[in-house]
């Protein structure tokens, strides 16, 4: 469905013409942001990569992100256009209800006592444009309060970081943004739901939401069966057995193992000795079994050559690789945007080949 189709849609005249054949799915789309660092300008990035025309309404100092480095603020800005506006200011708040006028949507990152003060709520911008989809990404809610939010806070604050490390040893956090990220995605995605919607209003994403809704069965275990979370060696499954890192001659192996056809696969090639692990049932049970059997078997050989073994037996399998070694093993993930080289973006839509822009400077395309 096009932008504003549906149900209280505005005239087609007021749209765009239907986009060329092989135009992105969102061509079309007027998405402002405001925001800082990554989860929301990793949001509507996503947006741009698939057509939108981003908009970044950015505070006299810019993006936050802009002081980190120039390849990391283009990492979440590839392909935007920039406005610089003091929206503190009746001209800035001026200029803000113009852009308004024209948008589809306007995702706001920013503490809630900023998004209400800076009029960037459905409700405040509703009498310039009551089609407009409104959505507030924030730490903990719109009526949570500021209480600071980073990602490394929230992991904390929502069991992710207790359920990672290894037994008995001191909680871990992952090696890369995953709260903001995660509710970078979920706010897209809310988004174009409501758009599709034809209906303009307010959305709102937390990221605390994010991080317990991805807890899933986790979540569930606890809520119905009183199953407590634990961390297991090697980052195990807590369901599947064998499913996870397992040293070898040399390097790490992931394995994962979801059913029996692939256990009686890979046990059959890794020449594992023992009787009784034919059914998931009993690999759970013999946990510990399990695992010292396949550890005793996949030292006969290095990950590498394990992965190159089992994959063609489509057993689920991989070597550990650090970020170079995976990025040099997928050439085609990586993309040049205005001179900086990039992740691309990881949805592929048939007939349609991204072109990424690069990041826009401060201002580039108007202030006040």
């Amino acid at each position: 469905m096009r932008p504003g189709a549906g149900q209280g849609a505005r005239p087609a005249a007021e749209h765009d013409a239907q986009p060329a054949a092989g135009a992105g799915p969102l061509a079309g789309l007027r998405v402002l942001e405001v925001g800082h660092i990554l989860a929301g300008p990793y949001a509507t990035m996503l947006l741009a990569d698939l057509g939108a025309e981003v908009t970044k309404v950015e505070p006299p100092g810019g993006d936050l992100s802009r002081q980190v480095s120039d390849s990391y603020f283009a990492s979440l800005n590839r392909g935007k256009r920039s406005v610089r506006l003091d929206l503190t200011t009746q001209e800035g708040q001026d200029r803000l209800h113009e852009l308004v006028r024209e948008a589809h949507a306007l995702l706001v990152n920013l503490k809630p006592s900023a998004i209400r003060r800076f009029g960037l709520t459905y409700e405040a911008l509703r009498p310039h444009n009551e089609r407009l989809v409104c959505v507030a990404l924030t730490g903990w809610g719109m009526d949570a309060g500021d209480e600071p939010a980073f990602d490394y806070v929230v992991q904390a604050a929502t069991g992710i970081a207790a359920l990672t490390g290894e037994p008995g040893g001191p909680p871990l956090l992952p090696g890369y943004s995953s709260a903001d990220n995660s509710a970078g995605l979920t706010a897209a995605l809310g988004l174009l739901a409501q758009v599709v919607s034809g209906r303009g209003g307010q959305v709102e994403v937390s990221l605390r939401d994010v991080m317990l809704s991805q807890l899933n069965y986790r979540a569930a275990a606890w809520l119905n069966e009183g199953t407590e979370p634990r961390r297991l060696l090697h980052g195990a499954h807590s369901y599947y057995v064998p499913a996870q890192l397992f040293p070898t001659a040399e390097g790490h192996l992931a394995l994962f193992i979801t059913h029996d056809g692939f256990w009686q696969t890979f046990a059959a090639e890794a020449k594992v000795e023992g009787e009784g692990f034919a059914t998931m049932a009993e690999r759970a049970a013999r946990r510990e079994e399990v695992v010292t059997a396949v550890t005793r078997a996949l030292a006969a050989d290095t990950a590498a050559a394990w992965e190159a073994r089992l994959r063609p037996l489509r057993v689920p399998a991989a070597a550990v690789r650090t970020l170079p070694e995976a990025l040099t093993a997928a050439p085609e993930a990586v993309v040049d945007a205005g001179g900086f080289r990039l992740v691309g973006s990881p949805i592929r839509v048939t007939g349609y080949d991204p072109s990424y822009g690069p990041p826009p400077g401060l201002g580039e395309h108007g202030s006040a």
